[in-house]
């Protein structure tokens, strides 16, 4: 009913009348998410006639009424496939000022209507793979970067910018090729990283160090918000830059990293807000080349080199670890370098690393299964993507330093086994980085289950008989030469090879590990 009223006077009423419904419908379904399949062909209809309003001269409140609208009715996919269209596109353009070749935005009375045009276009190039392609024809990345251009200094259009910013960040989500037109064709980078600065307001005190107000306000949630679409936007624009080719680019490169510093050492509104930014910052960190990430510590300044000091004789004996490390003024100091950066790094990625690896207490349970961070990462183990199945191992393998036992005890020999290979760990022993003193993590449930645990499986088992007891010897002889004869056969027809391991804990063919021990049984002869 609510669709079938707003439709008769969308098409038949006046400005006022046409405001008043569609406001009563927004109000009424804005927290609306899922739509009646019955209703369907009315709010289509519904679409399209808000669409002819909206090429009419009618009023700002009007225009606003109508886009709010058109953007909870965009939450539904089928509706969207026959208003999408390049003439409707341009409709939401022209109203979002993504059209215009006038260098400013002056009338603040149509701020509404540009905000709420890009929320529909966000909602619309996410959920139509149509528009997503009129996107393309029509340009708009470059559109949306001219409109930032206009607004990236101007603190009061926030709203603005953070909508533009994530239909940028939407499009080269969903495009590759937007990517590498944002990095290259548009300056995608040294803009967005100056979107990034008016957000957190940065003042240079030199070419890659920013002031920090460590008494100043937190960052208001209509920056924060900027700041994180800004940073998700740029996560796309540089996630394929692993390398500088250019001076030019590394310049960019360090002024980005020096921006994420200021982000890492500041707070948003709230905890949880912190936290999202400081994520998005971290997530971007991880595009930055390693040449350009030297920003991130600098020297200390004149307040911070001030007398008052912490020795580390006077820290507490739980501090012993932060050797050659004083906090001067509340700042973490390493060889004369401020490494409060570092320090926020380190305690973000040890809140995470704690979820991954908590002390082993479910041994009951094979490795793989449940629903923890650890379980997740030991099933990707065995993904099919060998891409996948690497990195995952070799993550759980690092936050075990890189010890085959540590890792056997998380993950099961079983999950293991293809990391083992690769490192020709088969035969034990940790890998060759060095890694902080071992400390005894096993908890009682370990220690208590682990005679009985199957080191393949990882996990508890309750003992099995032995199938073997009830026979007579002369029953095991024959099913053990039964099985010398299989495997023979499989080995003469090459479906099976035999593997063994060489002396340094890699798998090769039998026959050759067998002659390797022999050489070096006789060399230990010849010695004696």
């Amino acid at each position: 009913m609510d669709e079938e009223r707003a439709l008769y006077i969308v098409r038949a009423g006046e400005a006022g009348a046409i405001e008043r419904v569609l406001r009563d419908y927004s109000d009424k379904h804005r927290a609306t998410f899922k739509f009646e399949s019955t209703d369907e062909d009315k709010r289509k209809k519904l679409c399209e006639g808000i669409f002819k309003v909206l090429l009419k001269d009618i009023p700002t409140t009007c225009q606003v009424s109508c886009l709010e609208v058109l953007r909870i009715l965009s939450r539904d996919k089928k509706v969207l496939v026959p208003v999408t269209t390049k003439e409707n596109m341009q409709i939401l353009l022209r109203l979002a000022k993504l059209n215009e070749s006038d260098d400013s935005l002056e009338k603040v009375s149509e701020f509404p209507v540009i905000v709420e045009s890009l929320k529909c276009l966000c909602n619309i190039v996410f959920n139509s793979q149509m528009a997503q392609q009129l996107s393309l024809e029509l340009n708009l990345a470059a559109k949306l970067c001219n409109l930032l251009r206009k607004c990236k200094d101007r603190k009061f259009i926030n709203d603005i910018k953070c909508f533009d910013l994530r239909l940028l960040f939407v499009l080269s989500l969903l495009h590759t090729d937007i990517r590498s037109q944002l990095r290259y064709e548009l300056q995608g980078l040294p803009l967005l990283t100056q979107i990034l600065e008016s957000a957190f307001s940065i003042k240079w005190t030199d070419e890659y160090e920013s002031a920090i107000d460590r008494n100043g306000p937190p960052l208001s949630p209509q920056e924060t918000d900027c700041a994180i679409e800004a940073l998700k936007a740029l996560f796309n624009v540089t996630v394929d830059s692993w390398k500088v080719h250019k001076e030019g680019d590394s310049h960019q490169f360090r002024v980005m990293a020096a921006v994420l510093r200021h982000c890492l050492l500041i707070v948003g509104p709230t905890e949880d807000k912190t936290e999202e930014l400081h994520s998005n910052a971290v997530n971007l960190l991880s595009n930055v080349p390693v040449s350009c990430l030297d920003v991130l510590i600098c020297p200390l300044t004149h307040e911070e080199t001030a007398p008052e000091a912490t020795t580390l004789d006077e820290l507490p004996s739980d501090k012993t670890a932060e050797k050659e490390t004083v906090l001067k003024n509340n700042t973490m100091v390493y060889n004369g370098m401020n490494m409060e950066a570092i320090h926020v790094l380190l305690s973000f990625m040890e809140k995470r690393i704690d979820k991954v690896l908590p002390p082993l207490r479910d041994v009951t349970n094979r490795p793989e299964v449940g629903s923890t961070v650890r379980n997740k990462l030991v099933r990707l183990m065995t993904h099919v993507d060998l891409g996948v199945k690497q990195i995952a191992a070799e993550f759980l393998f690092v936050l075990c330093k890189e010890r085959v036992d540590s890792l056997l005890k998380y993950t099961g020999y079983g999950n293991a086994a293809g990391l083992l290979a690769a490192r020709g760990l088969l035969a034990g022993g940790r890998g060759d980085n060095w890694y902080s003193e071992d400390e005894d993590t096993d908890t009682e449930e370990y220690k208590n289950a682990k005679p009985n645990i199957n080191l393949i499986t990882g996990h508890l088992e309750e003992p099995m008989p032995n199938p073997i007891d009830e026979m007579t010897e002369e029953q095991k002889e024959y099913e053990a030469m039964k099985l010398v004869n299989m495997l023979d056969k499989l080995s003469r027809e090459e479906l099976l090879k035999p593997m063994g391991l060489k002396p340094d804990g890699t798998i090769t063919p039998l026959e050759e590990a067998l002659n390797q021990y022999s050489v070096i049984e006789e060399t230990s002869s010849d010695t004696d």
